[in-house]
Formats: structure tokens, sequence, C-alpha cells
């Protein structure tokens, strides 16, 4: 399965007024690729087609709600509609709502549902239409590791990324049967700085936090451009998801008591914010259009996000491993 290089290719970024999103769509630009962005925020997206074509990139947007198949399929219409076909779709996308479950009301649920759930559901079947019509192309999921493990204060949203993973692994071995050569790839990050914090509806009493550490949303945007590149099945991004992926399948329960001790504390703020503040569930929330959230001090670098992306310093990194693995052998044996 050969994908096209960046700047011979036409990109549908999918929630790109912030975070995620924005900085993909960026990052497509400044390689070359011809860009369609999308989300509810018109002044969001006018922000970044500007910014995209001050810098010399092209760029068209749709203003779109992912909970409704039409619009959705309108993004993708419009993809060929501008540069005549459609290459890689990106969706991003997602609400979420920091409650206990039983004071998350039905529709509140349904509505993350309709957007996480859904929306991705619509985004590929709007485009795979287009990428059949190529004969290659990319589908890139943008999931989460709750996808793998939920999170308490977030039933909605975990339910959402199992049913996304649930959709993506039953379409790939579909597409694989057929023998289409399009690429399939679920990135799941762990926690990311991007202003869903500031969007999420809460019944915290406080703005939410993710669980430490935070991650720089720019990593997903380069995970979002090397799968646009190389297929990837899986892609998880920071060093703690690989970890909590790796906990997860060997003891759940483990997993259990950590989110006990750490899970509950950790996803409190110290600033007070009510339940009626402005959030994202429903409408956009502009002033939040942006690539970064508040937790930037929070932020760590990933090791292995940069081993994903560079193969010859993986293998330095597991011979390095190996060599220091045989001379503390050697050692412990002339020791004994």
């Amino acid at each position: 399965m050969e994908l096209k290089p960046i700047n011979q290719q036409v990109v549908s970024v999918v929630g790109a007024a912030s975070g995620i999103g924005r900085e993909a769509a960026l990052k497509f630009a400044r390689r070359g690729a011809k860009v369609v962005v999308s989300a509810r925020s018109q002044s969001g997206l006018e922000s970044l087609v500007k910014e995209i074509r001050d810098f010399g990139g092209e760029a068209t947007f749709v203003v779109a709600d992912v909970s409704v198949f039409e619009q959705v399929k309108a993004i993708a219409d419009k993809t060929v509609e501008v540069y005549g076909r459609l290459d890689t779709w990106v969706h991003v996308p997602a609400v979420g709502i920091f409650a206990t479950f039983d004071r998350t009301k039905p529709e509140e649920f349904k509505r993350v549902i309709d957007v996480n759930l859904m929306g991705q559901v619509y985004g590929a079947m709007a485009a795979l239409p287009h990428l059949k019509h190529e004969g290659r192309g990319a589908l890139i999921h943008v999931s989460s590791m709750e996808g793998r493990r939920s999170l308490p204060y977030q039933s909605a949203y975990s339910s959402s990324k199992h049913g996304v993973e649930g959709f993506i692994e039953a379409m790939r071995l579909e597409l694989l049967h057929e023998k289409w050569p399009i690429s399939v790839t679920s990135i799941k990050p762990a926690v990311i700085n991007t202003p869903f914090w500031n969007n999420g509806l809460t019944r915290l009493g406080v703005k939410p936090s993710g669980i430490p550490p935070y991650y720089d949303p720019r990593l997903v945007a380069d995970a979002i451009i090397y799968a646009a590149e190389h297929p990837t099945r899986d892609y998880l991004v920071g060093d703690v998801a690989k970890l909590l992926d790796v906990l997860q399948r060997i003891s759940p329960s483990l997993v259990d008591s950590l989110l006990l001790l750490f899970g509950f504390q950790f996803q409190h703020s110290s600033e007070a914010k009510s339940e009626d503040a402005p959030n994202n569930l429903y409408q956009p929330v502009p002033e939040h259009d942006r690539v970064d959230g508040d937790y930037k001090n929070l932020v760590i670098p990933s090791i292995s996000d940069v081993l994903d992306k560079n193969p010859l310093l993986q293998w330095g990194a597991i011979a390095t491993g190996a060599a220091l693995a045989l001379l503390t052998a050697q050692a412990f044996k002339q020791k004994g």
C-alpha cells in the first residue's frame, strides 16, 4: 500500500478550528498539501485559512456539524469540487462531559455519541467513495486511549471512543478483504494540552483537568502527518499511552487501583467553573479557537514518539538496551 507524498495530496481535516485539528491543518499546508478545513466555528476556520494563505498555502473551509451526515458529506464533496480529488481524510472532532454517570443527562450522553462516534462514522462514509475513486488514500481517525481504557467522570466520552475502535476495525478488515489500497489509522493520544479541557461541560464544580502528564498537540499532528504518508494501523501518542496500553492488557484490575488512587482528584483543577459556563457540547466556543490549552506547565516530552517516527533511532535504542543488558549480565557473572 503506497500513499502519496504530502506535497502531492489533497487533505480534508475535520475539526480544524482548534487543538489537534488546527495544528494538523497547518502542518499539512506547510508541507505543500492542498487543505480543506471544517468545523462548527466559522471564525476559527476563517482565521486558520488566513494563516495558511499568509504563508503561501492553499486552503478552503466548510462550516459543518459532524453529527449531521449531510453536512459531513458536503465537506468531502466540496474537497473534490475545489481540488478535484481527495487523498487523505483526517477526522478529529470530539466533545466531552465531565460528570459521574448518574449525573449525566440522557440527551447529553447521546450528543457525545452523535459527535464523537457517529461523526467519525459519517466521515468515513463520506470519504470512502472518493478514496475508492482515486484508487488509494488514507482514513485517519483521531480516537483516544479511552478507546482502550475508560476513565471515571467520562463515561460518555469513553463509550464513544470504544465505539470508534470497533467500527474502524471492522471497516479496515472489509477494505483489506476487498483489496482496496486504503490505509485506515486509529490515532490514540494520551492526555493532550488542547482547549478540550476548556470546552467540556463540567459538573465537577471546577474546570476539568486531564490526568497528568500532558503532551503537546504537535505530537499528535506529527503522528497524523506520518500516517498520511506511511500506512499505520494504530498510533499511540505519548509515553503514558504506551504504558497504559500495556498495563491494561496485563491487569485491568491494577489500572482500576491506580485510577482509584489518582483518577478522580487529578481531573479537578483549582479553577472554579459552573455547569452553566460556556461549553462546546452544542455550540462552538470561538474564544477557544487555538491550538494549545491552559496546562502548558504540565506538558512533558515523549521519547517513544521520537523513536516511532525514526526507525534507525528505534533500532539504535534497542541495540543500546541489549548491549547494556549484556554488560550487566556479564558483570553479575564475574561478580558471582
